[in-house]
Protein backbone atom coordinates (compact mmCIF):
# COMPACT_ATOMS: atom_id res chain seq x y z
CA UNK A 1 0.00 0.00 0.00
CA UNK A 2 1.62 3.31 -0.86
CA UNK A 3 -1.23 5.60 0.52
CA UNK A 4 -3.37 5.48 3.81
CA UNK A 5 -5.75 7.85 4.95
CA UNK A 6 -7.67 7.05 8.04
CA UNK A 7 -10.29 9.41 8.97
CA UNK A 8 -9.25 12.57 8.07
CA UNK A 9 -10.80 16.16 9.39
CA UNK A 10 -9.50 19.47 8.97
CA UNK A 11 -11.67 22.33 9.31
CA UNK A 12 -10.96 26.08 9.26
CA UNK A 13 -12.55 28.17 11.94
CA UNK A 14 -16.48 27.07 11.98
CA UNK A 15 -16.47 25.44 8.30
CA UNK A 16 -14.98 21.85 8.66
CA UNK A 17 -13.34 21.17 5.33
CA UNK A 18 -12.96 17.73 5.09
CA UNK A 19 -14.80 15.27 7.24
CA UNK A 20 -14.20 11.50 8.70
CA UNK A 21 -12.33 10.46 4.93
CA UNK A 22 -10.53 7.44 4.55
CA UNK A 23 -9.23 5.94 1.44
CA UNK A 24 -6.00 3.63 0.29
CA UNK A 25 -3.94 3.61 -2.78
CA UNK A 26 -1.77 0.66 -4.30
CA UNK A 27 1.09 0.56 -6.23
CA UNK A 28 0.40 1.35 -9.96
CA UNK A 29 -2.92 2.69 -9.14
CA UNK A 30 -4.36 6.10 -10.48
CA UNK A 31 -7.14 7.74 -8.68
CA UNK A 32 -9.31 10.51 -9.02
CA UNK A 33 -11.01 12.86 -6.77
CA UNK A 34 -13.99 14.31 -8.30
CA UNK A 35 -16.63 16.84 -6.36
CA UNK A 36 -18.52 20.12 -7.64
CA UNK A 37 -16.49 23.46 -6.76
CA UNK A 38 -15.87 23.94 -2.46
CA UNK A 39 -16.27 20.07 -2.05
CA UNK A 40 -12.81 19.70 -0.76
CA UNK A 41 -10.52 18.07 -3.62
CA UNK A 42 -8.01 20.67 -3.46
CA UNK A 43 -8.09 20.47 0.56
CA UNK A 44 -7.59 16.95 0.63
CA UNK A 45 -4.89 17.00 -2.28
CA UNK A 46 -2.53 19.76 -0.07
CA UNK A 47 -3.37 17.64 2.99
CA UNK A 48 -1.87 14.28 1.38
CA UNK A 49 1.16 16.83 0.12
CA UNK A 50 1.60 18.01 3.82
CA UNK A 51 0.68 21.39 2.92
CA UNK A 52 -2.42 21.20 5.39
CA UNK A 53 -2.36 19.58 8.66
CA UNK A 54 -5.23 17.60 9.48
CA UNK A 55 -7.35 18.25 12.67
CA UNK A 56 -7.94 14.61 12.99
CA UNK A 57 -6.86 11.30 11.32
CA UNK A 58 -3.43 10.20 10.19
CA UNK A 59 -2.01 10.03 6.57
CA UNK A 60 0.41 6.94 6.06
CA UNK A 61 2.80 7.00 2.54
CA UNK A 62 5.43 4.27 1.72
CA UNK A 63 7.76 6.00 -0.05
CA UNK A 64 8.47 9.89 -1.72
CA UNK A 65 5.29 11.91 -2.86
CA UNK A 66 5.21 14.88 -4.88
CA UNK A 67 3.14 17.19 -5.85
CA UNK A 68 2.04 19.67 -8.69
CA UNK A 69 -0.69 21.59 -6.47
CA UNK A 70 -0.23 25.79 -7.34
CA UNK A 71 1.28 26.23 -10.70
CA UNK A 72 4.60 28.49 -10.48
CA UNK A 73 4.95 27.38 -6.82
CA UNK A 74 8.37 26.66 -5.87
CA UNK A 75 9.83 28.68 -9.00
CA UNK A 76 11.51 31.93 -8.87
CA UNK A 77 10.48 33.65 -11.96
CA UNK A 78 13.22 35.98 -11.94
CA UNK A 79 15.48 33.11 -12.35
CA UNK A 80 16.06 31.01 -16.29
CA UNK A 81 13.94 27.69 -16.86
CA UNK A 82 17.10 26.38 -16.52
CA UNK A 83 17.87 27.48 -12.83
CA UNK A 84 14.69 26.79 -12.11
CA UNK A 85 14.98 23.13 -12.88
CA UNK A 86 17.28 22.84 -10.08
CA UNK A 87 15.56 24.79 -7.62
CA UNK A 88 12.38 23.46 -8.36
CA UNK A 89 14.39 19.67 -7.89
CA UNK A 90 15.59 20.46 -4.41
CA UNK A 91 12.09 21.69 -2.85
CA UNK A 92 10.44 18.32 -4.08
CA UNK A 93 13.00 16.06 -2.97
CA UNK A 94 15.51 15.57 -5.44
CA UNK A 95 19.32 15.62 -5.00
CA UNK A 96 21.46 17.89 -6.71
CA UNK A 97 23.55 15.10 -8.24
CA UNK A 98 19.75 13.53 -9.65
CA UNK A 99 18.52 17.08 -10.79
CA UNK A 100 21.88 17.26 -12.72
CA UNK A 101 22.09 13.80 -14.05
CA UNK A 102 17.72 14.48 -15.46
CA UNK A 103 18.08 17.81 -16.11
CA UNK A 104 18.46 17.17 -20.13
CA UNK A 105 15.78 14.93 -19.87
CA UNK A 106 13.42 17.51 -17.97
CA UNK A 107 14.09 20.13 -20.49
CA UNK A 108 13.53 17.72 -23.64
CA UNK A 109 10.17 16.52 -21.94
CA UNK A 110 8.93 20.08 -21.17
CA UNK A 111 10.41 21.19 -25.04
CA UNK A 112 11.10 24.61 -23.74
CA UNK A 113 14.70 24.75 -25.73
CA UNK A 114 14.35 27.57 -27.05
CA UNK A 115 13.37 29.14 -23.36
CA UNK A 116 14.88 27.42 -20.80
CA UNK A 117 17.72 30.42 -20.47
CA UNK A 118 14.95 33.16 -20.78
CA UNK A 119 13.41 34.06 -16.83
CA UNK A 120 10.20 32.83 -16.17
CA UNK A 121 8.30 35.79 -15.95
CA UNK A 122 8.22 35.80 -19.81
CA UNK A 123 6.76 31.94 -19.24
CA UNK A 124 3.07 31.71 -20.52
CA UNK A 125 0.94 29.68 -17.60
CA UNK A 126 1.11 26.52 -20.15
CA UNK A 127 5.24 26.90 -20.42
CA UNK A 128 5.48 26.81 -16.85
CA UNK A 129 3.33 23.68 -16.48
CA UNK A 130 5.41 22.17 -19.34
CA UNK A 131 8.15 22.69 -16.63
CA UNK A 132 6.17 22.07 -13.87
CA UNK A 133 5.48 18.52 -14.72
CA UNK A 134 8.81 17.38 -16.33
CA UNK A 135 10.34 18.33 -13.75
CA UNK A 136 7.45 16.26 -10.64
CA UNK A 137 7.58 13.78 -12.98
CA UNK A 138 11.20 12.67 -13.21
CA UNK A 139 11.42 12.78 -9.71
CA UNK A 140 10.35 9.51 -9.61
CA UNK A 141 7.80 9.69 -6.63
CA UNK A 142 5.94 6.44 -5.49
CA UNK A 143 3.25 8.72 -4.99
CA UNK A 144 2.24 11.79 -7.32
CA UNK A 145 -0.45 14.37 -6.64
CA UNK A 146 -1.64 16.77 -9.62
CA UNK A 147 -4.28 19.37 -9.09
CA UNK A 148 -6.05 20.70 -12.33
CA UNK A 149 -2.33 21.92 -13.97
CA UNK A 150 -2.82 20.06 -17.03
CA UNK A 151 -5.97 21.78 -17.65
CA UNK A 152 -3.49 25.16 -18.37
CA UNK A 153 -1.46 22.91 -21.26
CA UNK A 154 -2.12 22.93 -24.79
CA UNK A 155 -3.78 19.46 -26.21
CA UNK A 156 -0.95 18.28 -27.48
CA UNK A 157 0.98 18.53 -24.31
CA UNK A 158 -1.85 17.24 -22.20
CA UNK A 159 -1.96 14.03 -24.49
CA UNK A 160 1.62 13.80 -24.02
CA UNK A 161 1.28 14.05 -20.40
CA UNK A 162 -1.21 10.92 -20.16
CA UNK A 163 0.91 9.04 -21.65
CA UNK A 164 4.18 10.09 -19.34
CA UNK A 165 1.20 9.09 -16.60
CA UNK A 166 0.63 5.37 -17.91
CA UNK A 167 4.16 4.74 -18.00
CA UNK A 168 4.70 5.74 -14.45
CA UNK A 169 1.65 3.62 -13.66
CA UNK A 170 2.70 0.93 -15.54
CA UNK A 171 6.54 1.19 -13.56
CA UNK A 172 4.27 1.05 -10.13
CA UNK A 173 3.44 4.75 -9.31
CA UNK A 174 0.63 5.86 -7.66
CA UNK A 175 -1.29 8.96 -8.69
CA UNK A 176 -4.27 11.13 -7.21
CA UNK A 177 -5.56 13.24 -9.56
CA UNK A 178 -8.12 16.18 -9.37
CA UNK A 179 -9.64 17.26 -12.24
CA UNK A 180 -12.78 18.50 -13.51
CA UNK A 181 -12.18 16.89 -17.46
CA UNK A 182 -14.37 13.68 -17.66
CA UNK A 183 -12.49 12.88 -20.38
CA UNK A 184 -9.53 12.64 -18.57
CA UNK A 185 -11.10 10.30 -15.95
CA UNK A 186 -12.12 7.90 -18.53
CA UNK A 187 -8.50 7.98 -19.87
CA UNK A 188 -6.69 7.80 -17.54
CA UNK A 189 -8.43 6.64 -14.13
CA UNK A 190 -8.73 3.21 -12.33
CA UNK A 191 -10.95 4.64 -9.60
CA UNK A 192 -13.18 7.48 -8.26
CA UNK A 193 -13.48 9.21 -5.12
CA UNK A 194 -16.32 11.53 -5.10
CA UNK A 195 -16.29 14.26 -2.78
CA UNK A 196 -19.40 16.03 -1.58
CA UNK A 197 -19.15 18.71 1.48
CA UNK A 198 -15.68 16.98 2.64
CA UNK A 199 -16.87 13.64 2.63
CA UNK A 200 -16.44 10.58 0.56
CA UNK A 201 -20.04 9.81 -0.97
CA UNK A 202 -18.46 7.29 -3.63
CA UNK A 203 -15.30 4.95 -4.27
CA UNK A 204 -16.46 3.53 -7.64
CA UNK A 205 -15.02 3.19 -11.27
CA UNK A 206 -15.07 5.48 -13.46
CA UNK A 207 -18.08 5.60 -15.46
CA UNK A 208 -19.64 5.76 -11.71
CA UNK A 209 -17.93 7.90 -10.84
CA UNK A 210 -18.85 10.63 -13.33
CA UNK A 211 -22.69 9.84 -13.42
CA UNK A 212 -22.80 10.48 -9.32
CA UNK A 213 -20.54 13.53 -10.45
CA UNK A 214 -22.76 14.74 -12.73
CA UNK A 215 -25.93 13.97 -10.33
CA UNK A 216 -24.51 16.42 -7.91
CA UNK A 217 -23.22 19.29 -10.27
CA UNK A 218 -27.70 18.94 -11.29
CA UNK A 219 -28.36 19.12 -7.47
CA UNK A 220 -26.30 22.05 -7.22
CA UNK A 221 -27.51 23.50 -10.37
CA UNK A 222 -31.22 23.36 -9.32
CA UNK A 223 -30.36 24.40 -5.62
CA UNK A 224 -28.72 27.99 -7.41
CA UNK A 225 -32.08 28.40 -9.60
CA UNK A 226 -34.16 28.00 -6.63
CA UNK A 227 -31.93 30.73 -4.74
CA UNK A 228 -32.42 32.76 -7.64
CA UNK A 229 -36.42 32.60 -8.46
CA UNK A 230 -36.15 33.26 -4.21
CA UNK A 231 -34.06 36.45 -4.44
CA UNK A 232 -36.42 37.70 -7.16
CA UNK A 233 -39.22 37.54 -5.86
CA UNK A 234 -38.16 39.20 -2.62
CA UNK A 235 -37.21 42.01 -4.57
CA UNK A 236 -39.93 41.54 -6.94
CA UNK A 237 -42.58 42.07 -3.88
CA UNK A 238 -40.37 44.68 -2.17
CA UNK A 239 -40.48 47.15 -5.61
CA UNK A 240 -44.03 46.32 -5.73
CA UNK A 241 -44.32 47.46 -1.83
CA UNK A 242 -42.30 50.60 -2.62
CA UNK A 243 -45.22 51.89 -5.12
CA UNK A 244 -48.05 51.15 -3.68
Amino acid sequence: MVLKVDNLNCSRGRRQLIKNTSLELASGELLLISGANGSGKSTLLKMLAGVLLSDQGSISIDGNITGLLELGTGFDNNLTGYDNVLINGLLIGMSQQEVEAKRQAIIDFSELHDFISEPMRTYSSGMVMRLAFAIAIHADPQCFLVDEALSVGDGYFQQKCIKKIRQYRDSGGALVFVSHDLNAVKMVCDRVIVLDQGQVVADCDPEQGVNIYNRLLARESQQDQSSIGNRVGTVSYTHLRAHE
